[in-house]
């Protein structure tokens, strides 16, 4: 009589190995390291399975998988997985030592890169990525297979000098790389000099990236050496080649009289600017007549740059290049030379000057008559500041202070229009510095807009509006006219969405129903004025909306409710202004609609510019914070969490607007973790939160001027 079979458990074969389950965890593994192959004592080891009987089974249960055609088996022995690894191309944002995201991807989010898989990529190159299997939190991970292009050539740093060599810290906080620099490159720079370093040679596992010197900046700590390497780190022009400025000096200031008879004349009508005190060009003026019918004649007048700016110039090319004027701390990097920009172009007062204007017809309730739009000659009669207005609107005495009092009513009436439809009121609170003779901070002082910046704004916004909705009522044919158009998408339903979230904290109640998305938002804005957490919720309200852009495509603007928007009111300091005028005065002549592409081109150039610009403001005020908070008062600062990473919490310092980060590293008593789902850290042992929006207490630790940062210690630690 034959031995009875002993039963096994479902799964298991008669050694007790879970066959099924072990080949599940081998594909399993294989497919999320995809980028290699392994030898059956590789992926037992990796498996890590403590029973001797599955680790001897996994050899067997590799080899049947390949005979099932379910795994592959290369050449040395290794297996590997069959899937194909996916590949997409980005661009490199290497957030921190040890790991880069990699952006732009086309994919719904991020991959997340080692800095040992970044094949020395730095950031900003664009690379081709290597998509695992596996992935980091929410984001897949990967690995660099190719750089395709480098972002920059050249980097902007500190000079650390050693007796037979130097080494360029470089100040980008995102460059984790140091570039050595032998010393017959060094260029006669100093230890602790700033400069401009052109990489030679790239960096390998052997040795780090090489370089030379190019330019010495400037002793490190020191104003001007300083902002020029935030021009240098920015890629921003530090002045116009000799053939530009010649360009300009040669243009004729004198007006014909043929050019005058092409103009409508508003010499004898009531003309004036308002602008800053400080303010060097005028590229807007409001004339004001009042007509028999009771109504009024509004002309919102614009420097007609393009009379001197010839299309495909020298000094043309140079100003699309620009695309737009920079403004750091303590000075402007304009789009045109000053002979244009203030001089020909600036509609200073007691001068004949040649404008483009937009004139509208308006009756007392603000609605708009008739609209008219030509090139034309004006003569400012006054130049206000922001200040002299405003005493007027307020005192209601003073020259000019009863048309001043009714253009301000008939902007509160045009904002109440906008708001009405769903315009989203952001005020958020600006800052700018104090400074002394050399260019150091004395203080931090908030913007303050009153009503005479907002009756200018008002006015720039109806002008802009009207000009994009005239060009777009216009067909040939059924193609609608070539333009240029600002727009502004609605906002990310799942930021908004996370947003509310934060808003709720505060006891702030935020709808995120369809249509209700603006009122909601406004009445939030009024709600926090003046309040600590006002400035994070304007932050993080401004993060979740989508950003502006220019394009020939019309697809509205969100924030200011307008179905047709463009930029007509500051051709000085802005291309795409002098790209309207043009298309704007063609058509005024009849003429057929260009071609699309190349303005498309300009446009997608522009808004890279004015990222640009807006990267490069952001850090020169964030050098004068490190240089303010470096010298202020040793004291404890209330402030609000800004941010926070999986590396710090960032607290926006309520006093002085500055912002700094607390390590978690330097959280003492407990080790803290970061819940990106919620942007809040949590103490393992104690449970503590600190979340995006709470108030702490804290202290300044350290300044570091070169990374631009503000290292602080919590002050109030449980």
């Amino acid at each position: 009589m034959g031995r009875k079979r002993k039963k096994t458990k479902k799964g298991r074969n008669r050694s007790g190995v879970n066959a099924g389950k072990i080949k599940s965890d081998i594909l399993a593994f294989l497919n999320a390291h995809l980028d290699r192959a392994y030898s059956p004592k590789q992926i037992a080891r990796k498996l890590g399975y403590r029973d001797k009987v599955s680790n001897n089974a996994i050899p067997r249960l590799v080899h049947e998988l390949e005979s099932d055609n379910k795994i592959l088996k290369v050449r040395n022995g290794s297996f590997k997985s069959k899937k194909e690894p996916k590949e997409v191309t980005g661009i490199v944002d290497h957030v921190s030592q040890r790991y880069a995201y990699i952006t732009e991807t086309g994919m719904d989010t991020d991959v997340w890169v080692k800095t040992e898989h970044l094949q020395f990529a730095m950031d900003g190159d664009q690379v081709q990525v290597m998509i695992y299997g596996k992935r980091h939190g929410p984001r897949p991970e990967g690995k660099v297979t190719k750089i395709l292009s480098r972002n920059r050539t050249e980097l902007v740093g500190r000079v650390e000098l050693a007796p037979n060599y130097a080494f360029v810290i470089p100040d980008n906080r995102r460059i984790h790389e140091d570039i050595f620099v032998p010393p017959e490159n060094l260029k006669k720079a100093k230890h602790n000099d700033k400069v401009i370093v052109k990489i030679l040679d790239w960096p390998t596992r052997d040795r780090s990236a090489k370089g030379k010197v190019t330019k010495v900046l400037g002793a490190a700590g020191e104003n001007e050496a300083e902002i020029h390497s935030i021009m240098a780190e920015f890629g921003l022009p530090f002045e116009f080649p000799p053939k530009v400025l010649k360009a300009s000096e040669s243009i004729e200031s004198s007006i014909s009289k043929e050019e005058l008879k092409k103009r409508r004349d508003f010499r004898d009508v009531l003309t004036f600017t308002i602008d800053p005190e400080d303010a060097k060009d005028f590229d807007d003026a409001l004339s004001y007549q009042e007509l028999d019918n009771g109504n009024i004649e509004l002309g919102v007048h614009i420097a007609d740059v393009t009379h001197y700016l010839e299309e495909d110039s020298v000094l043309d090319k140079e100003a699309i290049s620009r695309a737009t004027s920079v403004y750091l701390v303590d000075r402007t990097i304009p789009m045109l030379p000053e002979r244009l920009s203030n001089d020909l172009c600036s509609l200073n007062p007691n001068q004949d000057k040649l404008t483009f204007s937009a004139v509208f017809e308006i009756d007392d309730k603000a609605n708009i008559i008739s609209e008219w739009y030509g090139r034309a000659i004006i003569h400012s009669d006054r130049r206000f500041t922001y200040e002299e207005a405003q005493k007027r609107i307020e005192t209601q005495g003073g020259d000019l202070a009863d048309e001043l009092v009714k253009l301000n009513q008939l902007a509160k009436d045009l904002r109440k229009q906008r708001f009405d439809k769903g315009a989203i009121n952001f005020e958020t609170v600006e800052v700018k510095f104090d400074l002394d003779s050399h260019g150091k901070p004395l203080g931090v002082v908030p913007k303050v807009r009153k009503d005479a910046h907002k009756l200018v704004e008002e006015f720039m916004l109806l002008a802009n509006k009207k000009v994009a909705e005239f060009i777009y009522k216009q067909k040939q044919g059924k193609q609608k006219n070539t333009f240029v158009y600002r727009v502004h998408d609605y906002p990310d339903p799942e930021k908004l969405q996370a947003f509310s979230v934060f808003a709720m904290r505060f006891g702030h109640d935020f709808q995120m129903a369809s249509g209700s998305i603006s009122s909601s938002l406004n009445k939030l804005m009024d709600d926090i004025e003046g309040k600590p957490e006002q400035n994070v919720l304007e932050s993080l309200a401004i993060r979740a909306m989508s950003k502006a852009s220019y394009t020939t495509e019309s697809k509205g603007h969100f924030g200011l409710a307008f179905e047709h928007y463009t930029h007509f009111t500051s051709p000085i300091r802005r291309y795409p202004d002098v790209m309207v005028h043009r298309l704007l005065d063609h058509y005024l002549q009849r003429g057929k609609s260009p071609d699309r592409e190349p303005y498309e081109e300009k446009c997608v150039h522009s808004s890279e510019r004015e990222k640009r610009a807006a990267d490069a403001e952001r850090a020169s005020i964030k050098y004068k914070q490190v240089e303010f908070m470096q010298n202020a008062e040793d004291k404890d600062y209330e402030g609000i969490v800004s941010g926070v990473t999986e590396w710090g919490i960032f607290v926006e310092m309520t006093e002085t607007k500055c912002e700094g980060m607390i390590r978690l590293a330097d959280l003492t008593g407990d080790y803290y973790e970061f819940d990106e789902q919620n942007l809040r850290v949590v103490g393992l042992k104690n449970k503590r939160i600190i979340s995006l929006g709470d108030p702490l207490t804290v202290r300044v630790k350290k300044t570091d001027i070169d990374r631009r940062t503000i290292d602080l210690e919590l002050v109030d630690e449980e």
